[in-house]
């Protein structure tokens, strides 16, 4: 089967686009250091809530932190989240929605690491402590806005 020339043309500088954007994008992104902390309690439904600072190019940017999980969900924690944001060309890169499922139980302290991305491509590499008393098999959707 052949192509008509101006659809291979047009495949052709698609390809090079696709592929010439990915290598740019690669090339200009930058990253930063993060830090926040979050409060997560519910019975069945969870909600979750934080703030904390994002640092890039030597400014600081408070964070705004929300969620809502969904599954078998009992008690309530805090964790306190320090790590580095990578893949994002300005601030406002890191809004947006990440989402993660999970399984996991805490009593007292606990620690942990997590990688996330979001929307816009920033990928947040994440270490974390947590304390309380939680059970948890759940799907969580994490919202992180730049005030």
């Amino acid at each position: 089967m052949r192509l008509p020339a101006s659809l291979r043309s047009a495949l052709i500088a698609l390809t090079m686009a696709v592929t010439g954007a990915a290598f740019v994008t690669g090339a200009n992104a930058d990253g930063g250091s993060i830090r926040f902390n979050v409060i997560k309690a519910g019975f069945v439904i969870g909600g979750s809530a934080g703030s904390g600072t994002l640092v890039f190019h030597g400014q600081r940017y408070r964070l705004s932190i929300g969620g809502i999980s969904y599954g078998f969900t009992f008690g309530g924690s805090a964790t306190d989240f320090v790590g580095t944001v990578s893949n994002i060309r300005r601030p406002s890169d890191v809004n947006g929605v990440y989402g993660a499922a999970g399984a996991g139980v805490a009593i007292g302290a606990g620690a942990g690491g997590i990688v996330l991305t979001n929307q816009n491509g920033a990928v947040l590499t994440l270490a974390g402590r947590q304390a309380g008393l939680i059970v948890a098999a759940d799907l969580n959707g994490l919202v992180i806005t730049v005030r």
